[in-house]
C-alpha cells in the first residue's frame, strides 16, 4: 500500500490484537499507550482506502474491543477510556469522502487530510472488486460501537451496488470496475487477487451482522464459483460473461484463503482438495509463489510471507482435528525459520527459485501470518480469549459476534432472502476423514497422479465456425458440418468417427 509517514505507525496498529492472542498483555498495554500518545491521522498523504480500512481501522477497533474486554474481565488497563475507538472514528470519517461517487462504490484511494479533493486523485476512477467490497465488517463495527450509522449505511450501499453489477447469467464478479459509471474494466473472474475478500465479506457479513441478504448473495456466488472456476483442486480464472472460457493459465497465491472460507461454509471436501494442491506447490517451491501455472511451475516467484495458506490450514485443523495439518504448519514454520528469518524479524522472499531475501516485511506478517501459525499449535486453554466468540476480518483482526445485537440496522430485502430448502445447510453432513480425500491427489503437483480433466465443455452459444479449436472439438465428437445451398448448415453425427 502507499507508504504512510512515520507517525502513522501502521505495523504497530495492525499488530495490537496479535499481542493479546499471544497472551503478552503487558506489551499490549504498552503498545496501546504508544498509539494513543504518538499516532495522528491528520496527514497530507494519499492512502489505499481498502488497506487503511482493513489494517488501520480494523486494528484500532479490534484493539479497542479487546482493551475494553480485558478491563472489564480482568481489571487490567484501568486507565483506558475508549481512546482507540475515538481514533477509529477519526479514521472512519477520513475515509468517508471516498464514497462520494455516482454509484456509492468507494474510490480506491483517498487523501487523509483533504479527502478526494486532491490533484493526485482526479483521474482515479477505477477500483478492484475486493477493494470496494471489503469495507462492511469494519465500517459496521464502527457504527455499532459509536452509535453513528453513516459508516454502516455507506458500506451497505456499496455492497448493494456491487451485487447489482454481478453478471446476471453466471453470478460471477469481474476484477476491476469504474466507480462512477459502474462499468466493468476487467471481466476476469476468480477467487484470488482483485476479488478474494469481497466473497469473504459476503459470508462474514452474514455471520457478524445476521443479515440474511449476505448469506443469499454468498450462496449464489459460491455456487457460481464451484460451477465455473473450480476445476478439481484448482481454481482457474474465467471470463465473467463467458464462464466456460479460462482467462489465464495461472493461479495466484491469494486464492489460498478459499479453503478456509469453505470451512466456514461447511464444504470440507473441496477445501481439503484445494489445500492439498497448495501444500504440494509449497513443498515443491519451499514457499507458495505469488503466481504459479496450471502445471505448477513458477509464474511469478515473489513470496511476501502471505498468511492465506496458514489461515486455511488453521481452519481445516479446527474443523477436522487431523494432525496432518499440524505437520503442514511445521513445514511452513521450518521454511520461514530457514529462509526468511533475519535478526530484526522476517524478510520477504524476492524469488522462491533463488530464495533471495527482500528488505521488506509487510504488517500482515505480524497481524496474520504468525498469528495463524501460533493459533494452529496453541491449546484452547492457553489462550486468554475464547475465539469462538469472535470472527476474523480479512486482516486477521477480531470482531465479536455480539455486535449483531448492538443495533437494529438489519436491512433484509424481500428480494434477497434465500428461500431454498438447503440455504442454511452445510453441504457435508457426515464426519469427514481428510486422508481419504487427499490420497488420490498424493502426487498431483509432481505429475505422478493423473489430474482431473480440466477441459471445458463447448456450448452451442459459444461455438464459432471460424474457430479452429471449436471445429476440431466437434470433429472429435464425430460431428461433421455440411453447408447447404440456402446458406444454412447441417450437423451430421457419425458414431464410428468419434475420437477415442
Amino acid at each position: 500500500m502507499t507508504n504512510f509517514n512515520t507517525s502513522f505507525s501502521l505495523t504497530l496498529i495492525d499488530t495490537l490484537d496479535s499481542l493479546v492472542v499471544l497472551g503478552d498483555l503487558e506489551e499490549f498495554e504498552h503498545a496501546v499507550k504508544l498509539v494513543i500518545k504518538d499516532v495522528s491521522f491528520d496527514n497530507d498523504v494519499v492512502v489505499s482506502v481498502f488497506e487503511t480500512n482493513i489494517r488501520v481501522l480494523g486494528g484500532l477497533l479490534s484493539a479497542h474491543i479487546l482493551a475494553d474486554y480485558l478491563q472489564q474481565r480482568d481489571g487490567i488497563l484501568p486507565w483506558y477510556k475508549g481512546e482507540l475507538l475515538n481514533m477509529a472514528k477519526d479514521v472512519g470519517y477520513r475515509l468517508l469522502p471516498a464514497f462520494n461517487t455516482t454509484t456509492g462504490i468507494p474510490h480506491s484511494r483517498v487523501n487523509m487530510k483533504y479527502g478526494i479533493k486532491s490533484d493526485r486523485l482526479e483521474s482515479a476512477r477505477e477500483t478492484c472488486t475486493a477493494c470496494a467490497g471489503s469495507m462492511i465488517l469494519e465500517m459496521a463495527a464502527l457504527s455499532r460501537l459509536t452509535g453513528e450509522p453513516i459508516f454502516e449505511e455507506k458500506s451497505h450501499k456499496a455492497m448493494d451496488e456491487l451485487w447489482k453489477m454481478r453478471h446476471r447469467s453466471s453470478d460471477l464478479m469481474g476484477t476491476v470496475l469504474n466507480v462512477h459509471s459502474g462499468d466493468w474494466v476487467r471481466r476476469d473472474s476468480g477467487v484470488g487477487a482483485g476479488i478474494d475478500s469481497y466473497y469473504e465479506y459476503c459470508l462474514k457479513a452474514y455471520i457478524l451482522l445476521g443479515d440474511n441478504k449476505y448469506l443469499h448473495r454468498f450462496n449464489r456466488h459460491y455456487n457460481a464459483v464451484m460451477k465455473y472456476i473450480s476445476q478439481g483442486p484448482m481454481l482457474l480464472d474465467v471470463h465473467m460473461h463467458r464462464p466456460h472460457t479460462n482467462s489465464r493459465n495461472y493461479m495466484d497465491a491469494l486464492l489460498a484463503f478459499w479453503p478456509g472460507l469453505q470451512v466456514l461454509k461447511g464444504d470440507l471436501k473441496p477445501a481439503v482438495e484445494t489445500h492439498e494442491m497448495l501444500y504440494q506447490v509449497m513443498q515443491r517451491h519451499t514457499f507458495i509463489p505469488e503466481a504459479f501455472t496450471t502445471d505448477f511451475q513458477v509464474h511469478w516467484g515473489n513470496h511476501p510471507l502471505r498468511p492465506e495458506f496458514l489461515e486455511s490450514t488453521y481452519f481445516l485443523y479446527g474443523a477436522t482435528n487431523d494432525p496432518y495439518y499440524l505437520e503442514v504448519g511445521r513445514t511452513v514454520l521450518n521454511s520461514l525459520q530457514k529462509y526468511a528469518r533475519v535478526p530484526c524479524g522476517y524478510a520477504a522472499v524476492n524469488d522462491v527459485r533463488t530464495r533471495k531475501q527482500e528488505d521488506r516485511m509487510d504488517s500482515f506478517v505480524l497481524s496474520e501470518t504468525l498469528k495463524y501459525l501460533y493459533l494452529l499449535f496453541a491449546d484452547k486453554e492457553d489462550l486468554v480469549l475464547n475465539l469462538d466468540e469472535f470472527i476474523f476480518t480479512t486482516e486477521g483482526h477480531l470482531l465479536p459476534l455480539s455486535l449483531a445485537g448492538y443495533s437494529g440496522n438489519k436491512t433484509v430485502s424481500d428480494l434477497d432472502v434465500e428461500e431454498g430448502e438447503f440455504a442454511r445447510t452445510c453441504p457435508n453432513t457426515l464426519q469427514l476423514f481428510p486422508e481419504t480425500v487427499r490420497k488420490p491427489l498424493q502426487n498431483m503437483v509432481d505429475g505422478m497422479c493423473p489430474k482431473r480433466n480440466s477441459k471445458r465443455r463447448l456450448t452451442a452459444a459459444e461455438f464459432s465456425a471460424s474457430n479452429i479449436n471449436h471445429l476440431k472439438m466437434i470433429k472429435d465428437m464425430g460431428i461433421n458440418i455440411i453447408a447447404l445451398s440456402d446458406g444454412r448448415v447441417q450437423l451430421l453425427h457419425t458414431f464410428s468417427s468419434v475420437s477415442r
